[in-house]
């Protein structure tokens, strides 16, 4: 697999928020070598979304080295590509991914993830890829689109504490109604998906997108300067000026 450095994007989202300047995001940098970064173990504070009554409904499947969520045969795509120790995909999934999951319920989209683990490279430790492939170990289960959303909830404070170990995974997958069980457990802690999640990363990296969250609708960036995928109604607005709605 090519090997590509990452480094953390230079200002927060509170700041570019403040500042009136572009969304900020987890993004790719220049360079070689990984692992250069220095790596805390942390605690986290387990959390579930607010949507999960919703995503509880949606379907999911693997498909290559994506996850796709809801009907296959919906008019419209959105493709999200995301690190699960990046703070601004935290962000997109408390706010704009709300409004994706609602019309997907709707079966109005379909939503194609492509889970990266780019953070773990930069930082130290295994947490992305613990995390990624606990998500693939989910959809196993029919639990993807509640237990993805609940681990970006669930985030711990910053991209350096290497909070997504096998223990905390299984407490986050405990939240979930029907997740735990004898191969969901055994998937997270010996890593079973550990092929899809190199892949998953392949695919990130050759793919041309440079930050994460990055969010297309029907394979294109929307309009503006990308902070309303943070806000769910302004996302809303915007997947309505898409056609879809």
């Amino acid at each position: 697999m090519r090997v590509r450095s990452f480094r953390r994007a230079a200002v927060a989202l509170a700041v570019a928020t403040a500042l009136g300047v572009s969304a900020a995001g987890c993004s790719s940098g220049s360079g070689s070598g990984s692992g250069s970064g220095t790596s805390s173990q942390a605690e986290l504070v387990v959390k579930t979304s607010p949507d999960a009554a919703v995503l509880a409904k949606l379907p999911a499947k693997a498909e290559g080295a994506e996850i796709v969520v809801g009907d296959p045969n919906a008019p419209h795509t959105v493709t999200v590509y995301e690190d699960p120790r990046c703070p601004f995909c935290k962000h997109f999934e408390a706010g704009g991914a709300s409004a994706v999951a609602r019309l997907a319920a709707d079966g109005k989209v379909k939503i194609r993830y492509t889970i990266a683990s780019f953070l773990d490279a930069n930082f130290g430790g295994d947490g992305s890829e613990r995390a990624a492939n606990a998500m693939r170990a989910a959809v196993e289960r029919g639990k993807f689109p509640e237990f993805h959303a609940a681990v970006f909830a669930s985030q711990p404070e910053k991209e350096t504490d290497d909070a997504f170990t096998a223990d905390n995974l299984l407490k986050i997958a405990d939240r979930v109604p029907g997740l735990r069980g004898a191969a969901f457990d055994k998937a997270v802690r010996e890593n079973t998906y550990k092929d899809f999640v190199k892949a998953a990363e392949s695919a990130f990296e050759d793919s041309g997108v440079n930050n994460s969250p990055t969010v297309l609708v029907d394979g294109k960036k929307p309009a503006g300067d990308g902070r309303a995928m943070f806000d769910a109604a302004a996302f809303t607005k915007v997947l309505a000026d898409a056609g879809i709605s």
